[in-house]
């Protein structure tokens, strides 16, 4: 019996375990899991790096704004010629709609699992998709980027802050709402004492029922 394809969307806390859980989540229900399909193909389209990307996903100005501020702090000559086309095609609109396209084209082809890119909003219209959010206390997430990446406490909490504030200044951007809005999501779930093995089977019981997979 072949199955209705659907989505998962998972939202996350920086440092909460999310993209370990969507892939756990992706082995068990044998679906594809993108995190940053969309992230690497307009950093392929433009020539951007990802930290110019994000950095130009957290603000509202274009990225022509963005690469002259860049330069001025080194006093270097911005060469007009080109960079005028591109004004008007690689602003922070231009990239949320970009992901958009790009997720919305994979999720067409085959059941899968979003991570992130405020995919909540993308595919908020869909019948077949289930929204998630995964929270953790702030003392663990510091924790688990502290031995994820090898840094200090106070490295770790600086590098949560700024990812937090991205993502929210992203997310009211364009979907004109808090990430942290319980009412985007079909299911919140604060994972800070609960292995992450045990969320990806909790969250695999509760899709096989929802989409009725066998």
């Amino acid at each position: 019996m072949e199955h209705t394809k659907f989505i998962i969307t998972i939202n996350r806390e920086c440092g909460s375990g999310g993209g370990e859980i969507a892939r756990k989540l992706g082995d068990i229900l044998d679906i594809s899991v993108y995190s940053k399909l969309a992230l690497k193909s307009i950093e392929k389209k433009y020539n951007l790096t990802e930290v110019e990307l994000e950095q130009i996903k957290a603000s509202k100005r274009s990225w022509w704004d963005e690469f002259c501020h860049f330069y001025r702090q080194f006093g270097s000559m911005v060469d007009t010629t080109d960079r005028i086309e591109q004004e008007e095609e690689i602003t922070s609109q231009k990239v949320y709609n970009a992901e958009s396209a790009i997720l919305k084209e994979a999720a067409q082809e085959e059941s899968c699992i979003m991570v992130g890119r405020s995919s909540f909003h993308i595919f908020r219209n869909e019948p077949h998709v289930m929204k998630v959010l995964i929270i953790a206390n702030k003392e663990a997430r510091v924790e688990r980027i502290m031995q994820k990446q090898q840094l200090t406490k106070e490295e770790a909490e600086a590098v949560v802050d700024k990812i937090d504030k991205t993502r929210e200044i992203y997310t009211k951007t364009f979907a004109g709402c808090s990430r942290y809005d319980a009412r985007n999501y079909d299911l919140v779930l604060n994972v800070t004492h609960i292995p992450t093995d045990h969320v990806a089977q909790f969250l695999a019981h509760i899709i096989q029922k929802r989409f009725h997979l066998g």
